[in-house]
């Protein structure tokens, strides 16, 4: 039985501590959605607030575009903002505009 004293919980605090204080290297950053290239099938759901199987369906109809690489699928997100209707303006601005 291996059993954690106080020290042991203290140091794992320090260590959170100055872990949170450092800023995340630079692969760990998200773009935003809109400027991404791709996203995962789950990602897409959460995007549109459409569940998995509706997706499918709709990549299999064509109004969702994929790339696959190896096994993993892979939503084009520009096929995702034009099916709800979002128009992105170039990405020197980092705007987002909805067509009308």
């Amino acid at each position: 039985m291996i059993r954690r004293g106080q020290d042991f919980e203290s140091s794992v605090q320090v260590e959170r501590s100055a872990v949170a204080d450092m800023p995340a290297p630079s692969h760990l950053r998200r773009l935003p959605f809109a400027q991404r290239l791709t996203c995962t099938v789950a990602e897409a759901c959460e995007a549109t607030g459409l569940g998995r199987t509706k997706i499918y369906e709709l990549i299999g109809d064509g109004r969702v575009t994929t790339t696959t690489v190896g096994r993993r699928r892979l939503v084009i997100v520009q096929s995702l903002l034009a099916l709800v209707g979002v128009d992105t303006i170039p990405a020197d601005t980092g705007q987002v505009r909805s067509s009308s």
